[in-house]
C-alpha cells in the first residue's frame, strides 16, 4: 500500500478495474513552435511586487464551509526540511507528499469519469459530448507534443503574512500571488491551494501527473523556518504548473490566478467544482493531429513509459534515502570528528611548547593555526548541504512526487487497451458493433498520443531541471573543496615558508607567489609578509 507502483502491474487483464480508481548538459527544454517555455527557474529568489491595491482574496465567511488548515494528526514535522519521511507515512501514506495512493484517496466516485464505468462511458459511448474546450496534440521533433503557448508566464509566491478570523481564534498565512505576464497579485491560503490541488487532480489526473503539494503539519505552523520551506515548495509546484502548456491554460488555474474580487472567486469556484468533463472525459477533449495508432503500437508505448518511469522513480528515491543519510552525517558525526582533530592538533602543540625550546615556536604556532582551521571546516561542513544538497533533494523530492502519478495513468491506459481487447468478444455476440469497436480503438489512440506528448513535456524538464540542479551541485562541491584546500594549505605552508625559509631562500619563493597572498588571519602576525609582497610586486 505504501508504493503506488504495487498497484500497477503491466500483465494483469485486472486493471480495467483497479486502474483508474486506486488508489550531457543538454539546453533548456523546447516547446513544439521550437522555443523554450521560459518560466523561471524554481531556485531563483522570489521577489514580492508591491500591489498595495491588490485583492486580498474570498472573505473569512467564504472559507467556513471549507476544511481548516489544521492538518492530519497523523502527520508529523518534516526532518532533514521534509527529506526524511516518518515511520507512519511510509506505513499508511497518511502524508501528501509520500505517495500518490494517498492524494487519490478522494471521494472520486461523486466525479463524473472516476466511477469505474468512466472508461466505458468514454471508449463506447455513441457520440461523446462535445466540450468547448479543446486541447491539441501536434507531432514535433519528437514525438506527439502538447502546442504550447506563444506567451509563457510564471507565478511568484511571496510575503507571507498572519491573518486571522472569528475575532483572532483561528490564525492562517496567506500569500501573495504575482503573475509575471499581468503585474497582478491576490492572496492565498494554503487550503486554497490545496482545493485547486483537488480540481486538477479530478480533472487531469489520468492524463496528466499532478504532483502533490507540500506535507501538511500539525504544530509548528507559524514557525519562520516551516513557512520559508513550505512557500519555496509553494513556489516550485507552482512553477511547474505554469510551465504545463494545458494545466497553465485550463479555465481553474487562470480563475486562481486572476480573479478580481469575491463574487467572481465564489463563481468561478462554483463552476469548476461543476464541471463534468473530468477524469477520463478529459481526453475527449483532445484532438491529435495524426493517424491512429494500432494497437499493438499502443501497447508497446504504453508498456515504455511504465518501466521508464518506474526505474526512474527507484533512482529518485535511492537518490533521496544517499542524500538524506549524507545530510545526518554532515550535520552529525562529522563536523564532530574535524573538531576533534584540530583540539587534538592544538593539544599538541600546547604540549610541543612546553619543551623550552626556542627554535620551535613558529612550528607551534602553525599546529595552533592548523587545529583552528580544522574547527572551523567543521562548521562548513555543517553548512554545505545549504547550499548544495538542498535544491538536489528538493529536485528529486518532487520528481518522487510526480513519479507516484503514473501508475494511476498507466493502469487507466492499460484498462483501455485491455477493455479493446475484450471487444473482439462483444462483437461477436452483437453486443458492440464492428463501427464500435472502430471508435474504441480511435478513442484509445488518442489517449496513447496523449501519454506520448505528455511524455515528452516530462522528458523536456527532466533534462532542464536535471541540468540545471547537478551543475549547481557540482560548483557548490567544487567551491568547497577549494574552500577547505586553502583553508588547510595556508596555516601550515604558508606559514612554514614565509617564517622558516624567506630570509635563505626568498628568491624562489616568487615561484610560489606569483599569486596574490590569501589575506587570511594566518598570515597578520607574519613578521615577513610585507617583505614577501615586496618582493612580489618587484618579480
Amino acid at each position: 500500500t505504501n508504493d503506488p507502483w504495487s498497484s500497477w502491474n503491466v500483465g494483469k487483464s485486472g486493471n480495467w478495474d483497479n486502474g483508474n480508481t486506486v488508489d550531457s548538459w543538454a539546453t533548456k527544454p523546447e516547446s513544439a513552435a521550437g522555443q523554450r517555455n521560459s518560466a523561471s527557474n524554481n531556485w531563483e529568489t522570489a521577489t514580492a511586487f508591491g500591489h498595495p491595491q491588490a485583492y486580498q482574496g474570498p472573505a473569512a465567511a467564504d472559507d467556513d464551509d471549507w476544511d481548516d488548515d489544521w492538518d492530519d494528526p497523523k502527520s508529523t514535522s518534516p526532518s532533514y526540511l521534509g527529506y526524511k519521511e516518518t515511520e507512519a507515512s511510509e506505513a499508511g501514506g497518511v502524508q501528501r507528499g509520500n505517495s500518490r495512493a494517498a492524494a487519490m484517496k478522494l471521494p472520486l466516485n461523486k466525479f463524473p469519469g472516476f466511477a469505474k464505468p468512466g472508461m466505458e462511458q468514454y471508449l463506447l459511448a455513441k457520440q461523446l459530448a462535445k466540450p468547448k474546450e479543446k486541447i491539441p496534440i501536434i507531432i514535433g521533433d519528437y514525438g506527439p507534443m502538447w502546442v504550447y503557448p506563444t506567451s509563457t508566464f510564471d507565478c511568484v509566491v511571496a510575503d507571507p503574512k498572519k491573518g486571522s478570523k472569528m475575532y483572532g481564534l483561528k490564525s492562517y498565512i496567506e500569500y501573495q500571488l504575482t503573475c509575471t505576464n499581468t503585474n497582478r497579485s491576490v492572496n492565498h491560503r494554503y487550503k486554497h491551494f490545496d482545493w485547486l490541488y483537488e480540481r486538477l487532480l479530478v480533472k487531469f489526473g489520468l492524463a496528466i501527473p499532478i504532483p502533490s503539494l507540500p506535507d501538511k503539519q500539525v504544530t509548528g505552523r507559524f514557525e519562520e523556518e516551516f513557512i520559508k520551506m513550505r512557500m519555496e515548495r509553494l513556489q516550485a509546484w507552482m512553477t511547474r504548473m505554469c510551465r504545463h502548456p494545458v494545466v497553465s491554460e485550463s479555465e481553474v488555474f487562470q480563475q486562481f490566478l486572476n480573479f478580481r474580487d469575491e463574487k467572481e472567486w465564489k463563481t468561478g469556484k462554483r463552476k469548476a467544482e461543476k464541471d463534468e468533463t473530468v477524469g477520463v472525459l478529459i481526453f475527449s477533449t483532445m484532438e491529435p493531429e495524426a493517424p491512429d495508432l494500432d494497437m499493438v503500437e499502443i501497447e508497446q508505448k504504453c508498456d515504455a513509459v511504465g518501466r521508464f518511469t518506474k526505474a526512474m522513480d527507484d533512482g529518485v528515491k535511492e537518490l533521496l534515502t544517499v542524500g538524506q543519510e549524507h545530510w545526518k552525517r554532515c550535520t552529525g558525526p562529522l563536523p564532530k570528528e574535524y573538531q576533534k582533530i584540530g583540539k587534538a592538533l592544538q593539544s599538541l602543540a600546547l604540549v610541543f611548547s612546553t619543551s623550552g625550546y626556542q627554535g620551535e615556536s613558529d612550528l607551534n604556532g602553525a599546529i595552533t593555526e592548523a587545529g583552528k582551521t580544522y574547527e572551523e571546516i567543521a562548521s562548513l561542513v555543517a553548512d554545505q548541504p545549504k547550499k548544495d544538497l538542498h535544491f538536489l533533494m528538493e529536485t528529486n523530492h518532487e520528481y518522487k512526487g510526480f513519479l507516484g502519478c503514473f501508475p494511476d495513468i498507466i493502469g487507466a491506459h492499460k484498462g483501455a487497451i485491455e477493455r479493446v481487447k475484450e471487444s473482439d468478444k462483444l462483437v461477436a455476440t452483437s453486443k458492440i458493433t464492428p463501427q464500435d469497436k472502430q471508435n474504441m480503438v480511435k478513442r484509445v489512440s488518442t489517449m496513447a498520443y496523449a501519454l506520448q506528448a505528455e511524455m515528452n513535456h516530462f522528458h523536456s524538464n527532466r533534462i532542464y531541471d536535471y541540468n540545471s540542479v547537478i551543475r549547481l551541485y557540482l560548483e557548490q562541491q567544487a567551491q568547497f573543496y577549494e574552500t577547505v584546500r586553502c583553508s588547510i594549505s595556508v596555516p601550515f605552508s604558508w606559514h612554514m615558508l614565509c617564517c622558516c625559509f624567506h630570509k635563505k631562500y626568498s628568491q624562489y619563493l616568487i615561484i610560489f607567489l606569483y599569486k596574490p597572498l590569501p589575506e587570511s588571519r594566518y598570515l597578520k602576525n607574519c613578521k615577513c609578509k610585507k617583505k614577501i609582497k615586496k618582493t612580489q610586486r618587484m618579480s
